[in-house]
């Protein structure tokens, strides 16, 4: 696990985006923890954040010439992740985002900052169903320009109504890569570190027994 992996599960803890105990989801199973983004909720907390996205595009070597958020979560992630690409790793990245309703007045349309083109990579959240994804592509492709992938915090590695993860449909459908900042691989392995977190690193390895996928 890279060091920035680390320093991003600290910072869900600190904040309580990472929560363990019981936890019923959308889809009735039962969870031993819940990822909440939405705790990231000061300046410095989102600036640590943006680091973490900036730093996984780094280490994944992908090719990306602009970023895109999509409306809501995803605009303010994008937004994060540029000015620490710039200010870490001297990437100056172009970014867009999406509004949910076209705007019809002024510079018009449901796109707004820099234009779409070359290889842009989707910043967002987590990945359930993968709806704002495939919203996200359309406009992407619409544009003339060319989905790099989808950068997400956390990839729960977790069957969906198949057998593969929304993160593994997305590949298998479109065939553009996923990557997170952490895994539930990730997760297990820094419970697994701590004595503190035994029993919840104990239920994760269960969870993931259950409903775990693959790769």
């Amino acid at each position: 696990m890279h060091d920035y992996q680390r320093d991003f599960i600290d910072l869900t803890l600190q904040r309580e985006v990472l929560r363990f105990g019981e936890f019923t989801l959308k889809s009735g199973r039962i969870s031993p923890y819940f990822f909440n983004m939405g705790r990231i909720d000061s300046g410095a907390a989102l600036a640590q954040l943006g680091r973490a996205y900036a730093a996984t595009i780094q280490a994944s070597g992908l090719s990306v010439d602009m970023l895109f958020g999509p409306a809501y979560k995803g605009i303010a992630l994008a937004a994060a992740t540029a000015i620490a690409l710039a200010e870490q790793h001297g990437r100056d990245l172009p970014w867009a985002y999406n509004r949910k309703e076209a705007k019809d007045h002024g510079e018009g349309g449901s796109l707004v900052g820099a234009p779409l083109k070359g290889r842009v990579l989707i910043v967002d959240d987590v990945m359930t169903a993968g709806t704002a994804v495939r919203e996200s592509l359309a406009l992407i492709r619409a544009a003339g320009a060319e989905p790099a992938g989808v950068l997400i915090a956390l990839d729960r590695q977790e069957r969906g109504q198949g057998e593969l993860s929304a993160a593994q449909e997305v590949t298998a459908e479109f065939g553009i890569p996923v990557i997170a900042i952490t895994r539930l691989d990730d997760v297990l392995a820094y419970a697994g570190e701590r004595p503190s977190l035994a029993a919840e690193h104990a239920r994760l390895l269960a969870y993931r027994a259950r409903y775990g996928v693959t790769g």
